[in-house]
């Protein structure tokens, strides 16, 4: 499937242009675009969450959606109205400005960095016929194993997320159409880590398309 609609910055910054446009985690964003119709955050850590990138994309009518558990964060400093925030928690389903918006569940297993309690999430968004999944920093689990989607993006970098091995593994089992792989190659995880995985899954399910972007 064609995939040159989406674009990622570095991390987990991610652009989507089809009918609207959404950014995922925008972070190290350079240009004042001011073009974002919605802004989905997963978490609050700084790579994730950066009022400086904000700042460049945002509109007047921007709508940005965040966990409900960092509502207070998001408010005082996104820098967007409080009318046009959303705050959901893990496991909700709905619909905003004809966009279907499903939050999973984002957390470690064993790690400390992201846990369950946190109620940090990533975003299944359905754009155009499309389903999109963009799963913040997470640890494969019972949660996203759930998962239903056209397009997966997903961290393979290891530590503080699945490694490239685990992110293979777990795509396989869900099938999506495409994948993107994210979060390597900068602040955690090696360049090479994104081949790895493209190889990696071309070995267990051949039939899945795996675009590179880092």
């Amino acid at each position: 499937m064609n995939l040159t609609n989406i674009t990622v910055n570095t991390q987990s910054s991610i652009r989507i242009e089809d009918s609207r446009i959404l950014y995922f985690d925008p972070y190290q964003v350079q240009a004042d675009t001011h073009d974002a119709d919605f802004i989905f955050i997963t978490h609050e850590h700084y790579d994730h969450f950066e009022p400086e990138s904000i700042a460049k994309i945002k509109k007047n009518d921007t709508c940005l959606v965040a966990p409900e558990s960092m509502k207070k964060k998001a408010l005082s400093e996104s820098g967007i109205a409080s009318e046009n925030c959303i705050f959901y928690q893990p496991g909700e389903t709905h619909e905003k400005q004809g966009i279907l918006i499903e939050t999973v569940s984002a957390y470690n297993k064993l790690k400390p960095f992201h846990t369950k309690g946190k109620k940090w999430q990533g975003y299944v968004v359905t754009l155009d016929d499309i389903r999109y999944y963009v799963s913040g920093d997470t640890d494969v689990n019972e949660d996203i194993m759930k998962v239903q989607c056209d397009v997966a993006m997903i961290p393979i970098g290891g530590f503080y997320t699945m490694d490239w091995k685990q992110a293979a593994e777990y795509v396989a089992q869900i099938k999506p159409r495409a994948v993107i792989p994210t979060h390597y190659g900068s602040i955690v995880g090696k360049v090479t880590d994104g081949p790895a995985f493209q190889k990696e899954l071309e070995t267990l399910d051949g039939s899945i398309q795996v675009e590179l972007k880092l």
